[in-house]
């Protein structure tokens, strides 16, 4: 803990917080590098002990980039072939034709809420990223109209639909039966994710124009100069961006399908793991979009290659986000916050939602916010008579999803990818996740007055 305490720790906080806005958007500095500047500052500004300053900023980066960056290489490597291929464009014209060209955004957000299931937000993001590219090219579409919808169904799978790990800690957590779990977050998460994502972007496409050329898109789409060569079929493109989504859920599901400590359970367990998926699935798509596609090996090798690095910068900011979270735990901001939360007398539903909402701004992390808050709150609950935890789980998700600002991983690679400024990011990204947030919690009070 820091010299500084109480509510001069949350003053540093915000003054830490307005400073990366402004310098990141008003003086357009390097998000990179301010992020771990005012990181610093901070840690200092409250009295850490130097030799922890850059050490807690190290295990933040370190904490977050060790999932996060294979799993952004992987997807990427992924995405790349099924573009080369062919095969996002085939998406992209399937959905089309089922929804309509007037109707993508209502398409994006289906097939998120699909896709996201059983896979982090970043996982969903980097295998649905080059449909969205596609889609949106093909329907002369803005990214706004096509993305918002598509990380709107990813969020809310996240934060409130188990096998999401954090949504399945928190139904540990509070004892929550997880069959009643699903079924009312699916009552509450499919209106949620209508509201926030398609008729949110709707409404945000008029207000927001974004520039007419993204970098990042041109090498998840279709060079249509160089002739029309045959798209991969649906069902097998279908198959190859599914697998890893498959193997997540077996993964899920292994204590269900083996009995727990045996090869076939560990191995179960292994293929489960989100980095272990998107490798298999990765190598899949060598055959399915390389070799069957007619590429051979120096061709793939060049794909592999060329699409890692646009996404170097990305991995960096997003690393830098998690090491400024890092430094706001050490310093205690983060427990201070939480002070205020559980100082707050309120109901049981409403404090889940509350002390999650305070250590999602402070931490910048959903699962972290989920996980921790449930871990603040079930003691409380257990100790009220009547709590439903199955709709507290759904508060305490709701609640981790607020406001997604500078600190969170998501924030940059929404930004990044959309090819945004700070501030659109913020009109866009962030209100949807602050959206997201209020009308599930509102969703989950109403349905807590009739189940």
């Amino acid at each position: 803990m820091g010299a500084v305490t109480g509510t001069t720790l949350l003053l540093y906080a915000l003054i830490a917080v307005i400073a990366l806005v402004v310098l990141i958007a008003k003086f357009k500095l390097n998000p990179f590098i301010t992020l771990v500047v005012v990181s610093v500052l901070l840690g200092f500004a409250v009295g850490m002990p130097m030799g922890d300053i850059v050490k807690s900023f190290e295990a933040g980066v370190g904490g977050t980039l060790g999932h996060i960056a294979l799993v952004i290489g992987l997807g990427t490597m992924l995405g790349k072939m099924m573009a080369e291929s062919g095969g996002a464009e085939r998406i992209a014209r399937t959905l089309i034709d089922f929804f309509g060209e007037k109707n993508v955004h209502w398409a994006m957000v289906t097939i998120a809420f699909i896709v996201g299931l059983p896979v982090f937000f970043e996982v969903g993001f980097v295998l649905l990223v080059p449909i969205a590219f596609n889609v949106a090219k093909r329907t002369g579409t803005s990214m706004v109209l096509v993305g918002i919808p598509m990380v709107a169904g990813l969020s809310v799978v996240h934060g409130l639909i188990p096998p999401h790990p954090a949504a399945l800690l928190a139904v540990t957590a509070y004892g929550a039966d997880i069959g009643k779990t699903i079924l009312y977050a699916l009552i509450v998460g499919i209106p949620t994710a209508i509201i926030a994502g398609p008729l949110f972007a709707r409404l945000m496409d008029r207000y927001v124009k974004l520039p007419d050329v993204n970098p990042l898109a041109a090498q998840f789409t279709e060079d249509e100069s160089k002739g029309t060569h045959e798209l991969p079929g649906f069902g097998i493109t279908i198959f190859t961006i599914l697998l890893p989504v498959a193997l997540m859920l077996i993964g899920s599901w292994a204590d269900l399908l083996t009995a727990p400590k045996t090869f076939a359970n560990d191995f179960l367990k292994l293929i489960g793991n989100s980095v272990m998926a998107l490798l298999i699935a990765a190598l899949v798509s060598f055959y399915t979009f390389g070799k069957a596609r007619g590429f051979n090996r120096e061709n793939i090798l060049k794909f592999t290659n060329e699409c890692v690095a646009p996404t170097a910068i990305i991995v960096l900011v997003v690393g830098a986000g998690g090491g400024f979270g890092r430094v706001l735990r050490d310093s205690g901001i983060s427990n201070a916050i939480v002070d205020v939360a559980t100082g707050a007398h309120v109901s049981v539903l409403l404090l889940g939602w509350l002390v999650a909402v305070l250590i999602r701004i402070a931490t910048g992390s959903a699962t972290v916010a989920m996980t921790t808050a449930a871990g603040i709150v079930a003691p409380i609950a257990a100790s009220v008579p009547g709590t439903r935890p199955e709709l507290l789980v759904l508060t305490t998700g709701a609640g981790s999803l607020i406001l997604s600002h500078v600190n969170d991983g998501g924030f940059w690679l929404v930004k990044e990818y959309f090819n945004m400024t700070v501030a659109q990011t913020f009109k866009t990204w962030s209100v949807c996740e602050t959206i997201i947030s209020v009308v599930a919690l509102l969703l989950t009070l109403a349905l807590a007055t009739v189940v």
